[in-house]
C-alpha cells in the first residue's frame, strides 16, 4: 500500500490487502476473490476458515496465552508431542517445538553438532546438502541450502556447506540409464563427498524429501533415499530430512519419507503443522540422539522465547487431529492424482510446459522455452515473476520461482492447494493457470 510503514518483501511491487478467508479462497478489501492454489507457501492445508482450529485457539487463549518453557511445559504441547511421536517414523519420539521451518532446521543442525560433541566426536562438524535445495532463511539454515539466488547477498556470512547433485530426473537422467541406475548414481555422490571431506569431519546430510520452492516438487526416484540411508549409516553421518514444506500430509502421507521406506535421524516440519493458523514448527529426533544429550551435559544448548507456545500448540493439535482422524493424507493422495490428470489434460501438451511432476497435492510445472531441447527462458525475461503477477490479477495464487535449473536459469510454478479443494476448484485452478501461462509466455 502507498505510504505504508511496513517494510515489504518487494519495494517496487504493490500487493492487495487481504480482508478475510473462506475455504480455499482469500478476499481482499475490495471484495476480489483469489483461489489459493499454493496455500501461500504450502501452508494453509485446511483452508482459511476451519472452525475447529479457530475454536481451539480461542479456548487456549482464554486459559493461558504464554508460559516460558524454561519454567513450564503445557498441556497442548505435551499432547501434540505425543500424537506426533505416535504417528512419526519409528524412533522419532522426541519433539522440539519452534515457530518456523527455518528455526526447525537451525535447531536440527545445532543438535547434530552437539550430539557428536556429547559422544566424543567433536571433529564431526561438516554438512553436506544438495544443489537447488532450500532449508530456510536464518544464517545456519541458509548456509545448509544450495539455492544460489537466496545465498548470493550473504555468502560471506555463511558457514561452508558441501553440495552434491539433486535427484532431478527430468534434466539429469542420462539416455542410457533407467531411473534406478540414475538414482544410485546421484546418491553415490554423497559417499564420494564424505570420503573427500573425511568421514571423521562430516556430521550430517540434509535433504528435502520432496524438493519444494527452489525446484518445483522434485520427487526422488525409487531407491534413491534407501541408498542415501545406507551411506549415512556406513559413515556415521546423521540423515536430516527437511519436510517443512512437503510434510504433514502434503504428498499423501503424514511424513513424506514414509513413501521412501527410510527413517531419518532428525526430521523437520512446519507449514502444514499449523496450517497457517499460528506460527509453529518442530524438529523430531531419534531417541539415541536425545539420550546422548540426557546422559551427557543434560541440556540442549539452544532455545527461543516462543518455542512450545501454548496457543500455537493448541492450534496445531486441532490441525493434526483433523488430518489424522479424517484421513486427510489418503484424501490428498487421491485428489493429487485427479489434479495431475487435470493439469496434464489442460497444459500437458503446452509448448512452454516441459514437465508436470510431484506427489499428492504438491505439484510442480516446469516452464521451458523449447520442449524438445528443454532450454529455459532467459533470466531477464522474469517469466516466474510475470506468472505470479498475471495469476494474481486473474484471481489465482500460485508459487512461481526462477532459477529452477541451476539457481539462475529456469522457471517453475509450484501448485499446493488446500486439502479441502474440490473438483470444481481444481478446474478453476487449471483454467486460470493455462490462461496465465498463455498470456505470459506468448508475450515474452
Amino acid at each position: 500500500m502507498k505510504n505504508s510503514n511496513i517494510f515489504p518483501r518487494h519495494t517496487n511491487y504493490e500487493i492487495p490487502t487481504s480482508a478475510y478467508g473462506e475455504g480455499c479462497y482469500i478476499f481482499d478489501v475490495n471484495g476480489k476473490k483469489y483461489l489459493d492454489g499454493s496455500c501461500g507457501a504450502a501452508v494453509s492445508c485446511l483452508g482459511h476458515s476451519d472452525k475447529s482450529v479457530k475454536e481451539a485457539i480461542i479456548k487456549q487463549t482464554e486459559k493461558l496465552a504464554f508460559a516460558h518453557t524454561s519454567f513450564f511445559t503445557s498441556e497442548p504441547a505435551e499432547e501434540l508431542a505425543n500424537i506426533l511421536s505416535q504417528n512419526s517414523p519409528k524412533g522419532l519420539d522426541k519433539v522440539y517445538f519452534v515457530s518456523s521451518g527455518s528455526e526447525a532446521v537451525e535447531a536440527s543442525l545445532k543438535l547434530a553438532k552437539q550430539y557428536f560433541n556429547e559422544i566424543g566426536k567433536p571433529g564431526k562438524h561438516k554438512v553436506i546438502s544438495r544443489r537447488q535445495s532450500y532449508h530456510g532463511n536464518t544464517l545456519g539454515a541458509l548456509a545448509a541450502g544450495g539455492n544460489v539466488w537466496r545465498r548470493s547477498f550473504f555468502e560471506d556470512l555463511l558457514t561452508e556447506t558441501s553440495l552434491i547433485s539433486p535427484c532431478y530426473q527430468y534434466r539429469h537422467q542420462r539416455p542410457t540409464e533407467n531411473s534406478i541406475d540414475y538414482g544410485l548414481r546421484v546418491a553415490n555422490e554423497l559417499e564420494n563427498e564424505i570420503i573427500k571431506l573425511g568421514p571423521d569431519n562430516v556430521m550430517a546430510f540434509i535433504a528435502e524429501t520432496v524438493v519444494g520452492a527452489t525446484a518445483g516438487a522434485l520427487t526422488p526416484v525409487e531407491g534413491y533415499f534407501k541408498r542415501i540411508r545406507e551411506i549415512c549409516n556406513q559413515y556415521d553421518v546423521l540423515l536430516i530430512l527437511d519436510e517443512v514444506m512437503c510434510g504433514m500430509g502434503r504428498t499423501g502421507s503424514l511424513f513424506a519419507c514414509d513413501e521412501e521406506g527410510v527413517i531419518p535421524d532428525i526430521i523437520t516440519i512446519a507449514k502444514g503443522l499449523g496450517a497457517g493458523y499460528q506460527p509453529i514448527g518442530a524438529m523430531l529426533c531419534q531417541n539415541f540422539i536425545y539420550e546422548a544429550i540426557a546422559k551427557g551435559t543434560g541440556f540442549f544448548q539452544h532455545g527461543h522465547t516462543y518455542l512450545g507456545h501454548p496457543v500455537a500448540c493448541a492450534g496445531s493439535l486441532a490441525v493434526l487431529n483433523k488430518l489424522i482422524n479424517e484421513n486427510f493424507p489418503e484424501q490428498v493422495s487421491q485428489k493429487g492424482k485427479i489434479l495431475q490428470k487435470k493439469l496434464e489434460t489442460m497444459i500437458g501438451q503446452h509448448e512452454f510446459v516441459g514437465d508436470i511432476r510431484g506427489r499428492g497435492l504438491f505439484r510442480g510445472i516446469e516452464i521451458v522455452k523449447d520442449r524438445d531441447t528443454k532450454d529455459p527462458f532467459e533470466k531477464n525475461l522474469n517469466i516466474a515473476g510475470k506468472i505470479k503477477k498475471e495469476a494474481l490479477d486473474m484471481g489465482l495464487i500460485c508459487y512461481p520461482m526462477q532459477g529452477t535449473v541451476n539457481g539462475i536459469l529456469g522457471d517453475h510454478i509450484l501448485i499446493a492447494p488446500p486439502f479441502i479443494i474440490n473438483q470444481n476448484e481444481m478446474d478453476e485452478l487449471c483454467e486460470k493457470l493455462k490462461k496465465t501461462i498463455d498470456n505470459v509466455c506468448y508475450n515474452s
